[in-house]
């Protein structure tokens, strides 16, 4: 009787666990959508371009 490859068994589970996890991610951004993903981006505490609360060098005194 043959021996037990048990290299080419746990090989194949972890393929298949793998698979399944690139499955997960592939659908969960497939659900998140197109627009969501800048909204983790606003969310923080960084100061965009277009925020007035912090003054910038358009706010400097003007011919300085």
């Amino acid at each position: 009787m043959a021996t037990p490859n048990y290299g080419y068994e746990k090989r194949q589970k972890e393929l298949a666990k793998k698979r399944k996890k690139e499955d997960k991610l592939k659908s969960k951004s497939e659900r998140k959508g197109p627009g969501e993903e800048d909204a983790s981006v606003e969310g923080q505490d960084a100061p965009t371009a277009g925020d007035s609360s912090q003054p910038g060098p358009e706010a400097a005194a003007p011919g300085a």
